[in-house]
């Protein structure tokens, strides 16, 4: 792709139509695969977007996306939490099959990454912000370059203002400013290097907001001063900027810093779009927004659904999706179909031309959809909270030599007194009964089943339609037990599947 010659490219896409009609020909790029840009946010919930009807939040750009590209009504995390998710963005397969199990859990050196098949496909491809599947440090082996990203600009974990960041695994630099726009300006630096060499490209921006502990510019803070003062009435534990350490703080003034910093992402994301268009780069790149998880405890004032972060409920999974691509999304579309994370590598594989890898994946090409021809997702979307307690007290041999495994980007969050974070995981070389332990979950394009174990008592069942009862309140397990019954069939079926991956059967 010849980006030298964007603003030609930008004035056919104004003109393409009209061209189309009198010459019969296509615009310039119609048969090209697109540019591609992932943003993604931490701990930004569902509801937490104007368009999605939040009360209090401004997010005028996502309104925009959503307006006049593809909204994705029913779009899900892989996981209720962020390293998982991650990882299934990575790798189009749950985190589950290669010991992801939660935050702090390393993805493994052998999954085959989307930048990686994108890298070989000419993409230039690049990383920048949150990374959370190991250590960004340069000798560490699931750092962003051991995935395929060229250039990386990342930190082990989340981030606040002014954040320490390691570029292409050097040592950490503390970087001046609100860590959205610091992260948004190197993806545009990032962009313009490639498109000047004439490179398609990949830039994955994991922002570090809303995550806490929260902090925000006055001009963003200002927006929430007015808050309902009911919320004062309520505290809520977190951490303190001032001490890294728990904290209880009034509702109140943990929802002014958090929507601050949802606002401050909403106009980074703003400043890229801008940038696209003045290159001319837009028409051609997809967009594709979504959160990581749904809203952490003391951010859910306004949660629609059941459960919150941490929770297979739809609160702890069902996020903000948006694909923005003017070239091909031409009309505004909203779209109930089920998506999920996982979808993003077989997706973008399928938008490249590229073969997908010859292992289990737990994601579908969106394709379809996109060429608005999806109206159901054609199998479901699983969901498991895996019970790691076997990992961590059977003394499991460590995938990936410890040492490697620990973290060098400081944060303000402290865990047993460090300002860093370590990662880990396990060989399981062998699959037992209780390994199929953990709250899990299947939704299919109508119903969705619930499973809870409950210690030496039967499993908690819990079958919801929630095309009718989105916040999961009416349990049908009773009166549609053939139903049920099926679907935890299927559930079981894929659990073997993903525990096989566990012992490294597909690396074999």
């Amino acid at each position: 792709m010849n980006h030298s010659l964007s603003l030609r490219q930008f004035a056919l896409f104004i003109l393409g139509p009209a061209i189309a009609l009198a010459t019969g020909s296509a615009p310039a790029w119609a048969d090209q695969p697109p540019n591609i840009i992932l943003c993604m946010g931490d701990d930004h919930g569902w509801d937490e977007t104007a368009y999605n009807g939040h009360p209090h939040l401004k997010t005028s750009v996502l309104d925009e996306m959503a307006a006049t590209g593809l909204r994705l009504d029913r779009f899900y995390s892989a996981s209720p939490v962020c390293s998982p998710t991650r990882g299934s963005v990575i790798s189009g397969r749950h985190p589950n099959r290669y010991g992801t199990f939660s935050a702090g859990w390393s993805i493994r050196p052998e999954e085959i990454g989307v930048a990686q098949m994108l890298g070989k496909a000419g993409y230039a491809c690049g990383h920048f912000g949150k990374w959370h599947l190991g250590p960004v440090k340069a000798e560490s082996p699931t750092n962003p370059g051991a995935m395929g990203f060229e250039q990386w600009l990342s930190h082990d974990n989340f981030f606040e203002m002014n954040p320490f960041l390691s570029r292409n695994g050097g040592r950490p630099e503390r970087f001046e400013g609100e860590s959205s726009e610091i992260v948004i300006d190197e993806a545009i630096r990032f962009i313009g290097e490639a498109a000047q060499r004439g490179r398609s490209f990949f830039a994955v921006v994991w922002f570090g907001s809303p995550h806490e502990p929260y902090s925000g510019l006055d001009q963003d803070l200002a927006l929430y001063d007015n808050l309902p003062q009911s919320y004062q009435e309520r505290t809520v534990r977190l951490t303190s900027m001032e001490t890294g350490l728990p904290t209880q703080r009034p509702l109140r003034e943990v929802l002014r810093e958090r929507y601050a910093e949802i606002t401050a992402m909403d106009r980074a994301i703003g400043k890229l779009r801008q940038f696209l268009d003045k290159e001319g780069l837009r028409p051609n790149t997809l967009l594709w927004y979504c959160g990581d998880n749904g809203t952490p405890p003391e951010g859910a004032a306004t949660v629609p659904f059941r459960g919150v972060k941490g929770a297979v409920y739809e609160g702890g999974v069902r996020v903000p999706g948006i694909i923005e691509w003017p070239a091909k999304i031409r009309q505004p579309r909203a779209s109930d179909v089920n998506a999920v994370t996982c979808d993003v590598l077989p997706t973008l594989c399928d938008l490249a031309g590229i073969p997908l890898p010859s292992r289990p994946l737990d994601g579908i090409s969106l394709k379809p959809l996109l060429d608005g021809e999806m109206t159901e997702r054609p199998r479901p979307i699983c969901f498991w909270n895996y019970d790691a307690r076997r990992e961590t007290q059977s003394k499991l041999e460590p995938y990936i030599d410890p040492k490697l495994q620990e973290g060098t980007t400081p944060l303000v969050k402290k865990a047993g007194g460090q300002a860093t974070r370590n990662f880990s995981n396990f060989r399981h070389p062998t699959v037992a009964e209780r390994d199929f332990a953990g709250p899990r979950a299947i939704l299919g394009n109508r119903y969705k089943l619930v499973i809870t174990d409950r210690g030496g008592k039967a499993s908690l069942k819990e079958l919801f339609d929630v095309r009718a009862d989105a916040a999961e309140e009416t349990n049908l397990i009773g009166v549609k037990p053939a139903i049920a019954e099926e679907m935890e069939q299927e559930l079981r079926r894929w659990q073997a599947s993903v525990l096989e991956s566990l012992t490294g059967g597909d690396y074999r």
